[in-house]
C-alpha cells in the first residue's frame, strides 16, 4: 500500500527551523501498530494521521514511541497540508481529537489554532527534577500532566543542559521551562524524554499551559512567545476565556510517498 506523506516545518517561515512534523492523509485508518511503526520510522517528534469524517477530520498524533492526547505543531502542520497542498477551500478546519474539537482558521499569513487552555496549579517538584535540570530548588514549579518550571531570565533557559536520562525519571508527559523574554513576552524550552522526545523544537501544546500563566503574570491577553531550542520557533498566544488561540506559520519541506505492507 502506497500512502502520501508530507513533512512540514511548523511555527516558522524558514525551512530548517521551527518544528518538523510528518503528516499522513488517510482514506481509512491503519492499525495502531502500523501508525506507531510509521512514526518510529519517521523519527520526528510527531507524525500526524487524519481521516475525513463528514465535514470535519479525525486527527491523531504519534511520537516515535507513544500516541499523545494533544500536539500543537503537528496540528498546525496538518492544517497547512490541507490548506496549501490539498486545496481545502473552507475558512475553518475542525479536527476531532482525543482532546476534543480543535479548529484552525487562516488569519493573514498565519494559521490560528483554538485549543483548550490549561491552568497549572503550583506544586512542589521532586528533587530529581531540579537535579536533572541543574538548577536551584528555589524556582517556582507547576504541575498538570507536565511540570512547568519558571526561571528569572531568558539566559537561564538558554543555558540549560539537562541530564536527559535523569529527566526521564520524572513522572510527567514532559517538562516546560519558561522565563520572561528579552524581545518577546516569554520564552520556553520543552523536554519530553518520557514521551520519546529529548527536546522538542517548538511545542504548541505546552503553550496551552504557559500562555495562561504569563497572561495572568503580565496582565496581557495577547502574548508573543519564542521557543528557544536549537531550531527555534515563534508563536502568538491569545487568551479567550478557557481557550487559547495559538498562531503560527508553516512551510512545506517534503512531499512524498511511503510503502506500508
Amino acid at each position: 500500500m502506497q500512502l502520501p506523506i508530507y513533512q512540514i516545518d511548523a511555527f516558522t517561515t524558514r525551512l530548517f527551523s521551527g518544528n518538523p512534523a510528518a503528516v499522513v492523509p488517510l482514506k481509512e485508518w491503519l492499525t495502531d501498530e502500523q501508525m506507531q511503526n510509521i512514526a518510529a520510522e519517521n523519527n520526528l517528534s510527531e507524525t500526524a494521521f487524519f481521516v475525513k469524517e463528514g465535514n470535519s477530520y479525525r486527527l491523531r498524533w504519534f511520537t516515535p514511541t507513544v500516541e499523545v492526547d494533544l500536539c500543537g505543531h503537528a496540528t498546525l502542520a496538518t492544517a497547512h497540508v490541507l490548506f496549501e497542498e490539498l486545496d481545502y477551500e473552507e475558512e475553518e478546519i475542525v479536527f476531532k481529537t482525543r482532546s476534543g474539537l480543535l479548529s484552525v482558521k487562516r488569519e493573514g499569513d498565519k494559521l490560528m489554532m483554538n485549543f483548550p487552555a490549561d491552568d497549572m496549579p503550583q506544586k512542589e517538584a521532586p528533587d530529581v527534577l531540579f537535579r536533572a535540570l541543574g538548577i536551584r530548588k528555589t524556582s517556582a514549579t507547576y504541575k498538570t500532566d507536565d511540570w512547568m518550571v519558571v526561571l528569572d531570565s531568558e539566559a537561564q533557559v538558554a543555558r540549560l543542559q539537562p541530564d536527559i536520562k535523569m529527566l526521564s525519571e520524572v513522572e510527567a508527559r514532559g517538562v516546560i521551562v519558561t522565563a520572561p523574554g528579552d524581545n518577546v513576552d516569554f520564552v520556553s524550552r520543552f523536554f519530553a524524554p518520557q514521551s520519546g522526545v529529548d527536546e522538542d523544537p517548538v511545542t504548541g501544546s505546552a503553550h496551552t499551559k504557559s500562555a495562561p500563566y504569563w497572561s495572568k503574570k503580565l496582565g496581557k491577553n495577547e502574548l508573543s512567545a519564542r521557543q528557544i531550542s536549537e531550531r527555534g520557533g515563534d508563536l502568538v498566544c491569545r487568551m479567550q476565556g478557557d481557550r487559547v488561540e495559538i498562531l503560527g506559520e508553516a512551510v512545506t519541506y517534503l512531499k512524498g510517498e511511503i510503502s506500508v505492507g
